[in-house]
């Protein structure tokens, strides 16, 4: 069997047999199929596709492709919940701590920052001596003793999918249902959870643009969830705007402390306590008001502040800076950004918002560049608010000042202004596998 007659055949839109998604698979592990042709079969797999019995297989045979956790030593039911990739997406730090304050384990494997979209470890790793990777026995004393640990897929966990990962950003691959479906679900059938939330993202800032492409993204995965027999449902929600006030990695690692401290921007809150409340349905704790209940009062009672202090204390992290978070990593450069006209802000596009954090530092050009954990923006208005001419709308921060006029183009080609007041759209759009 040759690579190149599968890449060929895929390039053709022809399915592939079991076989030969085995060995593409086999191959991407062991080092025998080179990058550049595991590059070439994502970009055919990119633009013809993949069926649904080629998606449960490509899934099935990444899972496989190494170890799988085992979290039967772990007492209860274990939650995992899953973004599809969003700018200024930072709840799991606020969700899991919530459902872990609840009485429900939440064992999670993250991921890094992924084209425009920002990754859960870079965040966390903003923390000064934070460990996101673990050893086996460690990660699952910490869930057993506080309730939750974050951590990355080591070598041994779906390594198909770190190598794969790593290509997708830097190939312009990761637009595509198939693919995120197989890397989103080995991810979470190999980390052994009882039940799994999806929250995919739709809108400018996403991955997949319209509510439609949403649905199938969700469809597809809560399917594959089920038929390994995981309770798995998703909520699909707004990324047309970014999420929160902050985007990059300390300043949102601060945005959801203050959160957890009771402050925090509305739409921020708003989804942590939906992720958090359905987390706790699909693990038994009762009907949707119940669990709604339960997560708003672990929130407001700081009991789940508590535990995000405990989970960074026992991973190794400064618990002193979630206490103050003044200090975090901060940017020795700070730009203003102005409104151009008066009115109200009509459109703040997420996608330009995520580039434009990238070009500061917060996020990666190549599968191996540095982050600069203090690089981001701060928004100080967002679509509805009313502004005047020369009022800031926004601050860039970097470690290096030659990033800022790049990013600060970018930022503002994704503002646009009005006469009147617009109406935001909702931020839960819709769900499946959900009652």
């Amino acid at each position: 069997m040759r690579m190149v007659d599968i890449i060929t055949k895929k390039q053709k839109g022809q399915p592939l047999r079991e076989e030969e998604i085995s060995f593409f698979v086999r191959g991407t592990v062991d080092g025998s199929i080179p990058d550049y042709q595991v590059s070439a079969f994502l970009m055919a797999g990119y633009f013809c596709g993949m069926d649904k019995t080629e998606t449960a297989l490509l899934t099935k045979y990444m899972a496989a492709s190494g170890e799988t956790v085992d979290l039967s030593g772990v007492p209860g039911v274990k939650a995992d919940k899953h973004s599809t990739g969003g700018v200024g997406d930072k709840t799991t730090l606020v969700a899991a701590p919530v459902v872990a304050a609840c009485g429900v384990k939440v064992a999670k494997m993250s991921g890094r920052g992924l084209g425009h979209t920002g990754g859960t470890l870079d965040k966390l790793e903003s923390i000064p001596g934070f460990r996101t990777g673990l050893p086996r026995e460690e990660f699952l004393r910490i869930v057993r003793q506080v309730g939750v640990c974050v951590i990355g897929q080591s070598g041994n966990i779906c390594p198909a999918d770190k190598k794969l990962y790593a290509l997708r950003d830097v190939t312009g691959t990761v637009q595509s249902i198939p693919l995120i479906a197989s890397s989103i679900m080995s991810k979470k059938l190999a980390a052994g959870a009882d039940c799994i939330l999806l929250d995919v993202k739709v809108g400018s800032g996403a991955f997949m643009k319209t509510k439609e492409e949403a649905l199938a993204l969700a469809n597809e995965m809560v399917d594959i969830g089920r038929a390994y027999g995981k309770k798995t449902a998703a909520l699909i929600t707004n990324m047309d705007v970014p999420l929160g006030c902050a985007v990059g990695n300390a300043l949102e690692v601060a945005e959801a402390v203050d959160t957890l401290k009771g402050g925090g921007p509305e739409d921020f809150k708003e989804l942590c306590l939906a992720l958090a409340a359905n987390m706790l349905a699909l693990a038994g704790k009762g009907g949707a008001d119940e669990c709604s209940a339960l997560a708003t009062d672990a929130l407001a009672s700081g009991r789940a502040l508590d535990v995000f202090i405990k989970m960074v204390a026992a991973q190794g992290g400064d618990a002193a800076v979630i206490k103050e978070t003044s200090l975090l990593p901060g940017a020795p450069f700070v730009r203003e950004i102005a409104a151009g006209e008066d009115g109200y802000v009509a459109r703040m596009d997420a996608e330009k918002c995520g580039i434009a954090a990238g070009i500061l530092g917060a996020g990666r050009e190549v599968k191996d560049s540095p982050i600069d954990h203090a690089a981001g923006i701060m928004l100080k208005k967002k679509p509805g608010d009313p502004v005047k001419k020369g009022e800031t709308i926004a601050e860039l921060h970097s470690s290096d000042e030659n990033r800022l006029s790049g990013a600060q183009a970018v930022f503002l080609s994704g503002i646009e202004y009005s006469d009147i007041k617009i109406t935001a759209a909702p931020l839960i759009m819709g769900k499946t596998g959900l009652d």
